[in-house]
């Protein structure tokens, strides 16, 4: 079942490259940056604070394409990850890319 292995290390650096470029690109004007934490299938898309601590934005799940990963939005009331939820602003970004989650994020938790 590939969805239950890592992702590949070659996809890792795509994921960090292209984190990379997006922030170059779209958070020039903030202080803050996205940061990707990989662990195990999933990549959890944080944000850097002004203090230096990591906020939740969003998780991707990589079920072998990069450019079609299933999105889930963090939800501080629950303190969770929620694939369910639907009802924010920057929904319209979300389209399985990992730039889409950014813009989306961005959207759902401006900075």
């Amino acid at each position: 079942m590939a969805n239950k292995k890592a992702i590949p290390a070659s996809v890792v650096n795509e994921i960090e490259s292209r984190a990379d470029a997006f922030n170059k690109k779209h958070m020039v004007k903030n202080d803050c940056i996205y940061v990707p934490k990989i662990k195990g299938k999933y990549v959890y898309l944080m944000r850097t604070l002004r203090n230096g601590s990591l906020e939740h934005v969003c998780r991707l799940k990589y079920d072998g394409d990069i450019d079609d990963m299933e999105f889930a939005i963090y939800k501080y009331s629950i303190e969770a990850y929620d694939p369910s939820e639907w009802f924010f602003d920057g929904v319209k970004f979300v389209d399985g890319t990992l730039e889409g989650a950014m813009k989306a994020g961005l959207s759902a938790y401006p900075v």
